[in-house]
C-alpha cells in the first residue's frame, strides 16, 4: 500500500452526524494512529451544523445510494460488476436467506448498497469496518462476501437491543460469514454478544472514552447555595429511550419554592409533543429548547449549568442507551450528574459516588432533583469523583490502541 492510500473501508449510517461524536472522535484517533481509510455513508447528512472534529478528518467520504430508485444507472452498473466477483453468488444466497426472514424494503436496499460498495471499493481495499451492528454491518457483510474480504463492526446500543437474535448470531459465526471481530462500548453489551458468538474472543469490550485534549479544563465553579436557582441541562435526541417525557412530568412535581430552569440540546421528532406536555403542565416558561448544537456550544452550556440530567430508560421496542458519551463530557467539566441505572450507565456512574442514579419514574426523578438542589456540597464532591474516574479509567488511548491492533490484523488478513 502506498503512503496515503486507503486500505480500509469504514461504513457509517450517516455522515456527519452531530449525535455521533463518538464515531468522529474514534476515526480522528485512528487517523492519528496511522490508519488510512475511506468513509462510506449509507445516508446523506441532515444536520445543518458540523463538529470541529468532522473538519479535521482527512478521509475521503463516499455516499452510497440512499434509496435505490434515486440512482438506477449506478445501481445496475454496480450490480453488473458485482455479479462477476467471485463471492457474488454466495452473497446473494446469504441475502436471500435474510430476506426470507425480513421481508422489508430496507433489506432490499442493503443488498443494492452492498453491490455498489463491492463494485466501487478500490483495488487496495483489505477490510471493512462498520459502525453499528444492524444496517451498516449487513451492507459490509454482503459486500465483504462478494469481494472475499474480512469485515468487522462496532456495536453500540439500539443496534444491539433491537436487532433480531438470528441476525446477530449469524453475524457472529464464522460458518455464516460473520465478522472477524466485533467491538462494543459497554460490558453489558459485550456479555450479550459473547453469548451469541461461536467464540467469545470474537468480541472486544472497547470503551469510547474521552479525548480530554479536545476539552477545556473544567471551570472554577462557584459554590452554589441550597436556595440558589438550579440550572439543569440535558443533551440528547428527543426519542423515547432518553426519557425526557418523564423528566418533564417530574418537573411538574417540583415544589413552587424551588427556582429552576432546564435547557435541552438536541434534535429529534418528539419536540412538539414534549413542548405541548410542558405547556399543559404550566412549566414551559422554565424550559429552553436549543435544538442541535455543535460540540463547542454543548461544552459551553455544560460550563454554565449546575446539573446534567439524562433520564435514560428502556423504550417499548427494547431500544436503550449504552454508555452515553455526554455523561463523560459533563464529568470533564465538573458538572454534577443525575441519570438512571439503565444499561451501562452504572459502569461509569456509581450511585452516590460519581453522581445520582434515580429510577426513571417522574416521582423518583422529582425527589432526586429536590435532594440534589438541597445538597450542593455533596454533589460537588461527586462531580469531582466523576472527573477523577474519567481521567483514570475512561481515557480514549487504551481503547484506540486495542481497536487499532484489531484493524491492522484485519487488513493483514485481507491482503494475504
Amino acid at each position: 500500500m502506498t503512503q496515503g492510500t486507503a486500505n480500509l473501508a469504514v461504513l457509517v449510517k450517516g455522515w456527519p452526524r452531530l449525535s455521533e461524536t463518538f464515531i468522529a472522535q474514534e476515526l480522528m484517533a485512528l487517523e492519528e494512529a496511522g490508519h488510512r481509510f475511506d468513509i462510506w455513508s449509507l445516508r446523506h447528512p441532515t444536520d445543518t451544523k458540523r463538529h470541529p472534529l468532522h473538519d479535521r478528518l482527512h478521509a475521503q467520504v463516499h455516499y452510497l445510494p440512499e434509496y435505490l430508485y434515486q440512482e438506477p444507472q449506478r445501481i445496475w452498473h454496480a450490480r453488473a460488476i458485482a455479479q462477476r466477483l467471485p463471492g457474488y453468488a454466495e452473497a446473494y444466497t446469504v441475502w436471500r436467506a435474510d430476506l426470507a426472514r425480513d421481508r422489508t424494503h430496507n433489506r432490499i436496499r442493503r443488498f443494492g448498497q452492498a453491490c455498489v460498495l463491492a463494485a466501487e471499493l478500490p483495488e487496495g481495499a483489505e477490510g471493512l469496518y462498520a459502525h453499528f451492528m444492524h444496517t451498516p454491518s449487513s451492507v459490509a457483510r454482503y459486500a465483504a462476501i462478494m469481494r472475499d474480504l474480512p469485515w468487522s463492526f462496532s456495536a453500540h446500543a439500539k443496534d444491539i437491543w433491537t436487532s433480531p437474535e438470528w441476525e446477530k448470531r449469524e453475524k457472529l459465526q464464522a460458518e455464516t460469514h460473520g465478522a472477524t471481530f466485533g467491538a462494543t462500548c459497554t460490558a453489558f453489551g459485550a456479555q450479550h454478544l459473547r453469548e451469541l458468538a461461536d467464540d467469545p474472543d470474537r468480541i472486544d469490550l472497547i470503551y469510547h472514552g474521552l479525548d480530554l485534549s479536545r476539552f477545556p479544563a473544567p471551570p472554577e465553579r462557584a459554590q452554589r447555595a441550597a436556595d440558589d436557582p438550579l440550572h439543569m441541562l440535558s443533551v440528547g435526541r428527543l426519542v423515547e429511550k432518553k426519557g425526557f417525557d418523564r423528566l418533564i412530568a417530574a418537573f411538574a412535581l417540583l415544589p413552587p419554592e424551588l427556582d429552576w430552569h432546564w435547557t435541552h440540546i438536541g434534535g429529534g421528532g418528539s419536540r412538539d409533543r414534549l413542548q405541548a406536555q410542558a405547556e399543559a403542565a404550566g412549566i414551559a416558561h422554565r424550559i429552553t429548547w436549543r435544538g442541535a448544537c455543535d460540540q463547542p456550544e454543548v461544552v459551553e452550556a455544560m460550563r454554565q449549568s449546575d446539573l446534567f440530567v439524562l433520564p435514560s430508560r428502556v423504550a417499548a421496542d427494547g431500544d436503550r442507551d449504552g454508555l452515553p458519551n455526554v455523561l463523560m463530557e459533563a464529568a470533564s467539566q465538573l458538572l454534577p450528574i443525575l441519570s438512571t441505572p439503565v444499561s451501562a450507565i452504572p459502569e461509569f456512574i456509581e450511585n452516590g459516588t460519581h453522581g445520582t442514579l434515580s429510577e426513571d419514574a417522574p416521582e423518583a426523578l422529582a425527589q432526586a432533583i429536590r435532594d440534589i438542589a438541597s445538597a450542593p456540597d455533596a454533589i460537588a464532591k461527586m462531580a469531582q469523583a466523576a472527573r477523577n474516574r474519567l481521567v483514570s479509567d475512561f481515557g480514549m488511548a487504551p481503547g484506540i490502541a486495542q481497536l487499532s491492533q484489531r484493524l491492522h490484523a484485519l487488513c493483514a488478513d485481507g491482503s494475504s
